[in-house]
């Protein structure tokens, strides 16, 4: 089968992958991409690490950085020069980059699916709700990143065909646990947007009521840089949180390996509650245990494989921290429950598999893929 997919999420190296296992399914697939993707942490630019078995093309984007006016202007060309079977739109609903897709799909009769983290229910201003509403009429297909974004799918009004597949999960051959960890202070991570809503200053709060030798690793780039690390100067924690800024993808599984507790304090917004939280794959699939606040999808993405927390919880997150770093056994548990459930529920193949039938369903196919087990 012919795929086409549109997506800025696969500029990032360690996401293809699961572009290759879709290969591997007998997928004669093409991923157009940007050059780059502009947002709050700096400019990511399309990575090629990982392409093998498919075409990954580089196409213009326009409004690049605009959640919701990005769109690509020699997209039409590309679909009618591919004439894909399935259109598969790595984007939410409300966004004209979808509009634009599903409308040249249609004009080459392909079908189209795309693709929703949003797990708030929202209700947009015109033009993009009437964007919505049409996209939710006409799609084929849909695939939600959680069943919160399925339920809202549905309260929305979509009718159609729906999947509850994360987009992305991690590569257990690049994410693996380190064998032999190296004589050091208890060092726990971020990996993410310096953003309020990441709950950054609950972290640093939390750290500070610890003893003995400790080190905080913040990793990403945000517009709460200033304001983070003033506060940890105001705490006199200055000297043990390390700001990293934004990393390679390619750079993040030695990441982990420096880390001994991945942590995700995300606090749920009037417009915002954490959609999934990806680092905690990634932590658990190198063996790093974590902690989550209950905001959004955590709970449902760590299972009993981790430890949550109340989010805005300080003293409860600062509890958790010390237990980890002073129970060895509990660390051992949580780092051998993360890497099972990672391989369960959170490789890249299970994923690519998954969406496979998906595009099988879609053509009446029989289901499966005979490569993955």
């Amino acid at each position: 089968m012919r795929v086409l997919m549109l997506s800025k999420a696969c500029i990032v190296g360690i996401y293809q992958p699961k572009l290759e296992a879709i290969a591997r399914c007998g997928v004669d697939l093409t991923v157009l991409a940007p050059p780059s993707w502009r947002d709050e942490r700096g400019v990511q630019q399309l990575e090629r690490a990982h392409t093998a078995g498919y075409q990954l093309r580089e196409i213009p984007i326009r409004f690049n950085g605009n959640f919701h006016l990005h769109h690509y202007p020699t997209l039409g060309r590309e679909i009618r020069a591919l004439q894909p079977e399935i259109a598969h739109i790595d984007e939410e609903p409300y966004n004209l980059a979808t509009w634009q897709a599903q409308h040249q799909a249609r004009r080459v009769g392909a079908r189209s699916l795309f693709f929703s983290w949003q797990n708030i229910y929202r209700a947009y201003p015109p033009p993009f709700s009437w964007g919505e509403r049409w996209v939710l009429r006409n799609a084929d297909y849909a695939v939600a990143g959680t069943d919160g974004a399925a339920d809202v799918l549905r309260d929305k009004g979509y009718a159609g065909p729906l999947a509850t597949i994360p987009q992305f999960g991690a590569s257990p051959d690049l994410f693996e646990p380190a064998f032999n960890r190296p004589k050091r202070p208890f060092t726990i991570g971020f990996v993410g947007r310096l953003v309020p809503e990441k709950g950054l200053h609950i972290l640093l709060r939390a750290v500070a009521k610890l003893h003995g030798d400790w080190r905080l690793r913040l990793v990403g780039g945000g517009s709460g840089r200033a304001e983070l690390r003033s506060l940890a100067r105001s705490l006199g924690i200055g000297e043990e949180v390390e700001f990293l800024g934004q990393l390679p993808s390619t750079d993040l599984p030695a990441e982990y390996h420096r880390l001994d507790a991945l942590v995700l304090p995300s606090l749920t917004r009037a417009n915002w509650k954490e959609q999934f939280g990806r680092v905690l794959v990634e932590a658990m699939a190198s063996g790093v245990p974590v902690i989550g606040s209950d905001s959004g999808a955590i709970p449902g993405v760590v299972g009993a494989a981790g430890l949550i927390v109340s989010e805005g919880d300080v003293d409860a997150l600062a509890r958790a921290l010390r237990d980890l770093r002073d129970q060895p056994a509990l660390r051992a548990q949580m780092i051998e429950k993360g890497r099972a459930r990672f391989l369960a529920h959170y490789t890249h193949e299970r994923i690519a598999a998954a969406t496979v039938d998906v595009y099988r369903e879609m053509l009446d196919k029989s289901r499966g893929c005979a490569t993955i087990v």
